[in-house]
């Protein structure tokens, strides 16, 4: 009641990240809606992302954050279909998650915001999504081989995901399933590798289109049967993150989407989103100062206990920063923990590029590990292995499947049992996590054994190199620098 001014504003709230707001979230989830917000507001979702202490996120979305939202992928996709109109008035592939997982202790859906957004739009725009119910899908398998015996026989034109990975995905499975593909498409069919949910196949459209069965196969014998998006569509557009480590799938992308422009989605997360890119092949966008207040905090000053905070009109070009939003989720000043780099103005607007999760977060396709995850992951390891296992190194690692290399020595590297434990401790305690293993776009934890004494001399070569003392050392466990296999990672 005593904020009038910024000042006022930076004077009563300060700012804090998801462990200094979960008090307020939790009760908001429990029922106890006016712990955040005013009397008589509706929540009318929790939005699910991963915590950094292994309980999920749950960030509760208000009618006006769900307008914002959607105003933001309004403006996002008005830009977009502009600059490509060969995309307008044709159909439209969405990989997401379901719209609903769960409901809440006071019966509020949980689940995907994009999800609901997709169900939520008006009918004429959802006639032009191919994908229908089969993000409700449990197996991830079936879900995929469902996405694609749905959109095989359509005008596809734009294919849009979060994680690129999802994009490669879909075409290993049309390549994997190609004959029980093209003969469903056929008959009118639905054949998946998994199980289907009854409910789920009762809405599934499905008829027989024996001449795309055959266009598709003549298409495949011209190209020697090489699986590509062209075998299937002529795309305008593809539409995912490409900023960070996601970046590393586009080579590959591109090989097997040839001639197809690439328009990143901007950052956005269930917290709120937080740029617009305007146009193709780069991950900066403008800031999204409609959907949010947001705030900066200088990169280099990210542990200090009282960082200079900046508005938007006082962050440099070239500059790096970890973002800081106000919203109408109930989060105010929270820093999200992205770390960004400003490319430039529109008027008095940064554009800003997403590069990564803070300092302790590792991301390969969406996972968000933590360090704090993995310590605790491997602490319950040693538990169940009966071995102490007090230093060890991971770091992410990307190939064909990527995965994390785990560095570790005697007696737990030698354990058979280390990888598989402690790779179902990190699907327990992230949910993205867990997610991406399920859905095969990260593979389990491989071991990389090290002789007794290794991480004392690489505790020794960095004292020295910092000329630091031992009592100020700080073991690191995760390297966030991705490695590929021609770099030594496999």
């Amino acid at each position: 009641d005593r904020v009038r001014t910024y000042a006022d504003f930076v004077d009563a709230v300060p700012v804090g990240d998801h462990a200094a707001r979960a008090a307020y979230l939790e009760s908001v989830y429990a029922g106890d809606v006016e712990a955040l917000f005013p009397r008589g507001e509706r929540i009318v979702l929790f939005a699910l992302t991963s915590g950094t202490t292994g309980t999920p996120k749950r960030i509760p979305i208000t009618a006006a954050a769900l307008d914002a939202y959607r105003r933001g992928w309004n403006a996002f996709g008005y830009r977009m279909l502009s600059d490509h109109p060969a995309a307008w008035l044709r159909k439209i592939l969405q990989i997401s998650s379901a719209g609903i997982e769960y409901r809440s202790p006071a019966g509020v859906p949980c689940g995907s915001i994009s999800g609901l957004l997709a169900a939520s739009q008006k009918r004429i725009v959802r006639r032009m999504y191919v994908g229908g119910p089969a993000a409700a899908i449990a197996d991830p398998a079936a879900r995929l081989y469902t996405l694609a015996r749905l959109a095989i026989g359509q005008d596809v034109a734009l294919i849009s995901t979060a994680n690129p990975s999802s994009v490669l995905q879909l075409l290993t499975t049309a390549e994997t399933h190609l004959e029980a593909l093209l003969r469903d498409l056929a008959d009118g069919t639905l054949t998946p590798p998994g199980p289907v949910e009854p409910a789920v196949g009762r809405r599934l459209a499905l008829r027989r289109q024996p001449r795309q069965a055959r266009a598709i196969e003549r298409r495949l014998a011209a190209d020697g049967g090489v699986v590509s998006t062209k075998s299937f569509w002529e795309l305008a557009l593809l539409a995912h993150w490409t900023g960070g480590t996601l970046g590393l799938y586009l080579p590959e992308l591109r090989r097997r989407a040839p001639g197809v422009p690439i328009r990143d989605i901007g950052l956005l997360a269930s917290e709120g989103r937080l740029s617009l890119p305007l146009e193709d092949e780069t991950s900066a966008g403008v800031a999204d100062v409609l959907g949010a207040f947001l705030e900066f905090i200088p990169a280099a000053q990210a542990a200090d206990e009282r960082p200079t905070v900046l508005r938007t009109h006082e962050v440099e070009v070239g500059a790096e920063y970890l973002v800081v939003l106000t919203n109408r989720s109930g989060l105010w000043r929270y820093s999200i923990g992205d770390r960004v780099r400003v490319t430039g103005f529109l008027g008095d607007t940064p554009l800003i590029a997403f590069l990564s999760k803070d300092a302790h977060t590792a991301n390969l396709t969406g996972e968000k590990l933590t360090e704090h995850q993995l310590v605790a992951a491997m602490a319950a390891v040693s538990r169940r292995l009966a071995v102490p296992i007090d230093r060890f190194l991971a770091q992410p690692c990307f190939a064909a499947t990527p995965y994390y290399r785990i560095t570790a020595e005697p007696p737990a590297a030698a354990d058979p049992r280390l990888a598989e434990l402690l790779d179902g401790e990190l699907g327990r305690l992230n949910i993205e996590y867990a997610s991406k293993r399920r859905s095969g776009r990260l593979a389990a934890p491989r071991i990389l054994p090290v002789a007794p004494g290794t991480f004392d001399l690489r505790q020794r070569a960095l004292l020295a190199a910092r000329r630091g003392r031992d009592e100020q050392y700080k073991h690191q466990y995760l390297l966030t620098d991705v490695l590929t296999e021609e770099a030594g990672g496999s």
